[in-house]
């Protein structure tokens, strides 16, 4: 691991998902957490204040990177949950089949290498009636924005965690054994609009 992935890009990725505005997108969609949770991407903690630690069981933290994750320890200190730290990738959850009542993921989607293989195993986790929680980046609406995410990605990914501009969340979810219950999109009030088309909502399995 190269010294930018190692110690500067966790702290980067900590500071771009730390802005007002993505914690108005989490307090939209992290609360609904209840049950049996299971959280991939923990990375640095960024939902711990909006978990309702009187509605969750247990909770699970998948997160294979120990250095973003060090950056959670002043939100796990103002926090009541516990979390079970799982230190697999997403493609491999080791999870038995329907061990979760609520699956989140939050801006992880995006730098997952077999995203449709982690989408299945998110699936094989949630209970009969589950629900998967999701807020997630990804291509523009807009044609000319959309070009360049197209331009812009190869670079964006060496610099961002392999971070993808152009994956579209809902349609990995509806196709990928998902239905949506709910969900919306926008462009996230100043951010560069190149990577700030966001959408957020409720899925359940089919």
């Amino acid at each position: 691991m190269s010294f930018y992935n190692r110690h500067i890009m966790p702290r980067l990725v900590n500071l771009a998902c730390a802005s007002g505005q993505m914690k108005k997108i989490r307090a939209k969609t992290v609360p609904l957490a209840q049950g049996r949770v299971l959280e991939i991407g923990f990375g640095s903690g960024h939902n711990l204040p909006f978990l309702d630690a009187s509605k969750i069981e247990h909770y699970w933290a998948l997160e294979p990177d120990e250095q973003i994750r060090k950056l959670a320890s002043k939100r796990l200190q103002d926090t009541p949950l516990k979390p079970e730290f799982l230190g697999l990738e997403a493609e491999s959850i080791p999870l038995d089949d329907n061990s979760a009542d609520t699956v989140l993921i939050t801006f992880t989607m995006c730098t997952i290498p077999l995203v449709k293989q982690a989408i299945g195993e998110m699936r094989r986790v949630l209970k009969p009636g589950g629900q998967l929680l999701f807020a997630e980046h990804g291509a523009a609406p807009d044609e000319k924005i959309a070009k360049w995410q197209e331009r812009i990605e190869p670079v964006w990914k060496r610099i961002g965690g392999g971070c993808h501009l152009t994956r579209k969340p809902l349609e990995l979810l509806e196709n990928n054994g998902f239905t949506l219950l709910n969900a919306e999109s926008l462009y996230v009030p100043k951010a560069p609009r190149f990577a700030g088309f966001v959408s957020y909502g409720q899925a359940k399995a089919d």
